[in-house]
């Protein structure tokens, strides 16, 4: 790599401006890369010059639709003079060591979410881009809908249903089991299995599919909090915290991988309690289905004032609620009479990447709808969320309801119970963890449990794809 892996390079804030159109490259050939291909390519301002992927007939197939260029290593494409940007869509796991290399190399970074797989290595992708000055959009698409900005200023400037108390979100989408084979699974030939594991541990894999059930696996995945989960906490800390919450300072979580008999690592059933200096945020995420073989997902869990969306958030205030889902909100009074309606009217993703875009031609990093280190705290509270779950060991009920009164975080753990009963699972599997304190000056656990919970926040990385400290 010309700007060397470990050193942070300062990027030109002439090079993509005087360009004509911003020369982009997409790393990861997967559906999300596709995904963001076809949108660079449609994009007023943009060219898509190159495709990566370890998987060499997935960056062939990518690239041919769009006259780019494929690519096995994605350092082959960072060293590139023709690439002003890339657009990240890897595993998880690569996401930042993606990030600090790019940034490395003198390029700006469009990084899918999760920022991070882990919370240590998130810092260090916030520090590189402060370090370089390069610009560093994380894909929370959301944050380019306007109804995100008139959604606070109902809320916050407008008082439209008084303080908030609290907030409950939801993702309770079917997925099913990812197997469980009695031999490791075979690479595929066309995979160079040395770049797709990258900072990720050589361990057997005993899924039966490569790809995407990857986000099942610890070891490169986040699970449905790092996937589902980053988007829906993310429209919180914008709209009900307003960005003045970095991360939680107590978190508690409690579920497992439930009734399913396979390789995969991550919670199918995630519920988790976050406090903050504000108010509480309750989470409850679900991939399972109402019963073995049944599409219809679990039912919403929660109680009055409100039911929510199956995949979406409620702020619950004084006089009221506001309902969040993708492109549409809705305030609720006390009565249940709707007092006013949000509505999206643009595609968040072309306006998403548009956006970062232009912060590439002008060099205003300020213009960013996502900025990166928003987007590390967003991140950060699914990995502590995640952390607060591989802490857990068998289920406390005690421990887990005394961790709060709220009344909405009881009847989460009511409806989980409810709901694994109608699945047929054994409650015997659940688990819980307990309570834990996070410094959010630090990022690190402190207090009880901290000796256990701190271990999680780094990973350990392979040889030759490690992430460094960023001084």
């Amino acid at each position: 790599m010309a700007a060397g892996v470990g050193t942070v390079a300062l990027s030109s804030p002439l090079r993509a401006a005087a360009n004509e159109e911003v020369r982009i490259a997409v790393l990861g050939a997967g559906g999300r890369g596709g995904e963001l291909a076809r949108t660079v390519h449609g994009v007023s301002g943009a060219k898509l010059v190159a495709v990566a992927d370890p998987d060499q007939k997935r960056a062939a197939s990518l690239a041919g639709k769009f006259g780019a260029k494929p690519y096995t290593d994605l350092r082959e494409v960072l060293d590139l003079d023709n690439v002003d940007a890339v657009v990240i869509t890897t595993c998880n796991h690569w996401h930042c060591l993606a990030a600090i290399w790019a940034i490395d190399a003198g390029k700006d970074v469009y990084v899918e979410k999760p920022l991070s797989h882990s919370q240590w290595e998130g810092r260090q992708v916030v520090e590189a881009a402060k370090k370089s000055g390069a610009i560093v959009q994380l894909g929370t698409q959301q944050r380019s809908d306007p109804i995100q900005m008139e959604a606070r200023q109902f809320l916050h400037n407008d008082k439209g249903l008084g303080e908030i108390k609290y907030v409950q979100a939801n993702r309770l989408g079917v997925r099913g089991p990812i197997g469980k084979r009695d031999t490791p699974l075979e690479i595929p030939k066309e995979v160079n299995y040395d770049l797709w594991l990258g900072p990720a541990q050589d361990q057997p894999i005993m899924r039966n599919s490569l790809h995407y059930d990857w986000h099942w696996d610890w070891n490169t995945g986040s699970g449905e909090m790092g996937n589902w989960g980053v988007h829906i906490l993310d429209d919180i800390r914008n709209v009900a915290y307003q960005d003045q919450v970095s991360t939680p300072s107590k978190m508690i979580a409690a579920g497992g991988r439930m009734a399913w008999n396979d390789a995969g690592q991550t919670p199918n059933a995630h519920f988790a309690l976050f406090e903050t200096e504000l108010f509480p945020t309750v989470i409850a995420l679900s991939n399972m289905s109402i019963k073995p073989g049944e599409k219809g997902s679990w039912k919403v869990p929660g109680g009055k004032p409100m039911t929510g969306p199956n995949s979406g958030y409620v702020i619950v205030c004084e006089g009221g609620y506001y309902l969040g889902q993708r492109g549409t909100g809705k305030a609720v009074d006390l009565d249940g009479k709707t007092i006013r309606t949000f509505k999206a009217n643009v595609s968040t993703v072309p306006a998403h990447v548009s956006n970062f875009v232009e912060a590439v031609k002008s060099r205003k990093a300020d213009s960013l709808a996502a900025p990166i280190e928003n987007g590390h705290y967003s991140t950060g509270w699914c990995n502590l969320a995640n952390v607060a779950m591989r802490c857990a060991s068998t289920y406390n009920d005690e421990q887990v309801r005394s961790a709060s009164d709220l009344p909405a975080w009881s009847a989460v753990l009511d409806d989980m119970h409810e709901s694994l009963k109608r699945y047929g699972a054994d409650l015997s599997e659940l688990k819980s963890g307990p309570m834990l304190t996070h410094d959010s000056k630090t990022e690190q656990f402190v207090g009880e449990n901290a000796d256990v919970a701190n271990p999680f926040l780094r990973r350990e990385y392979r040889p030759g794809y490690e992430v460094k400290p960023v001084a």
